[in-house]
Order: C-alpha cells, then structure tokens, then sequence
C-alpha cells in the first residue's frame, strides 16, 4: 500500500459544493470530484471516458487542512442575450436588458494536503509523472486558480491516514490547534456522512455526481523542519 501526496496551495482556490442559480459557493477543503478532475487533466483524459475516470475513483481519498483559508466573496455582471443579439435589440429600439449579478466564492491563501491511496504502485507512479508533465493546465476547481508550486510532493510508502498524520506540517505557523483531516469512510461507519462530491461523468452534455461517505478527523502532525517562530524586531535589538 502507497500514498501519493499533493500540496494543493494558491492565493485563491475553490471546491465547487451547493451553488445554486447565480451564487457559486466552495466547499472548505478540496472535494475528491475537483482533485480526480485535476488527475484526469493532468492525464489528458477526455471528459467521456469512462473506464479512465472509474481507475481514478478507485483512489482512497484523503486531505488535511494544514491552512483553513478565509473566504472571499467576489462578483461578476453578466448579460442573458449574446452580443448579437443586444445588436439586434439596439437597431430596433428596444430597451437594453440589464446586467445580472452573479457571485463566485474562494478560499484566500488556503493550503491543503491531499492524499491518494492505492495498491497499484504502477497507477500512482504514472500520476506522480503526469502531474510533473500535465497534459492540460492545472487549476485548483476553477480555472482562474492556478496552483503554486510544489503541487506533487511525491510518493509515501504506507496507509493513507498514516501517512497524512506522520507528513510534516505545510506551512510554519500554526495556532496550535488540531488539524481536521476529511476522508473517505467505510458506510458503516456510524460517523460517516454522506458527501455529494464521487464524479460519476465529466460530460459537458449530462455530468453526474454520486454520494461517498466521508469522516472528519482531528490530528497534530510533526512541524515543518526548520520553522522557527519568527522575530521581526531581533536585528534591532
């Protein structure tokens, strides 16, 4: 058994969740349909492809909130008619249609640990190449989120909590507090809750989403080596 590790970090990113007519909401940590689309296009996988897109959801999925990240709530105007047909409307003296709000949410300065369990060594060796070499640009759910780098920090021999408890800390400070790990669960587990976020298609005609059961987990990993608690004041001194 392997865990495939990746630091999913950028000035903005956001896990698509409950969005519904012109709000966009995220989730608070990435969803593991956002990470298996990453994969995919890291992959080339054409969005039908279904045998492709069931070898990556055979994945044990995991990811460990090492910075929670604020939320952003930013907004966009849009027009319902194209620019034709506004053309249109224009020549024939119609009154022009007002712009409609909509609103995107983002997780600001957010880092995560995402871990990618499997007993295939050969699959999870052809990702770790695949997210070094993608095939398609990389964004962390939305295309306007590109990640920092490093993105994959390489393969861990062992289980997958294991491996998300034992990996140091992503980031130097912290305010002591448990991190929260959310990961896939057995269906009997009484903890578990049910999680809209299994890609069952990418299609751009019909995408479908299915439910796995998640369990949220609190843990203490070892610090980043070297983190020091930083003094702006000691050359002053």
């Amino acid at each position: 058994m392997a865990t495939l590790l990746l630091r999913l970090a950028a000035p903005l990113q956001s896990w698509g969740a409950d969005s519904k007519f012109e709000t966009r909401k995220t989730n608070r940590e990435p969803t593991k349909s956002g990470v298996i689309g990453l994969l995919a296009a890291a992959l080339g996988l054409r969005r039908d492809d279904a045998a492709g897109l069931a070898r990556l959801n055979g994945l044990h999925f995991a990811v460990r909130a090492d910075r929670e990240g604020s939320l952003l709530v930013d907004f966009h105007t849009a027009n319902r008619l194209s620019e034709r047909q506004q053309k249109e409307n224009r020549e024939k003296g119609k009154k022009p249609e007002a712009p409609y709000v909509t609103y995107r949410h983002y997780l600001q300065d957010a880092v995560f640990l995402v871990g990618l369990e499997s007993e295939d060594a050969a699959l999870l060796q052809e990702l770790e190449t695949a997210l070094k070499h993608p095939v398609y640009p990389l964004y962390l759910g939305r295309r306007s989120c590109p990640p920092t780098l490093p993105l994959c920090l390489g393969i861990r021999a062992g289980k997958l909590m294991d491996t998300l408890r034992a990996e140091p800390l992503l980031v130097k400070q912290r305010n002591g507090a448990p991190l929260r790990i959310v990961a896939d669960a057995d269906p009997a587990d009484a903890a578990a809750v049910p999680r809209r976020d299994l890609a069952m298609s990418f299609s751009p005609i019909h995408r479908q989403y299915g439910f796995r059961p998640v369990r949220e987990w609190n843990t203490n990993p070892p610090e980043m080596p070297g983190a020091t608690e930083h003094d702006a004041m000691a050359e002053l001194r």
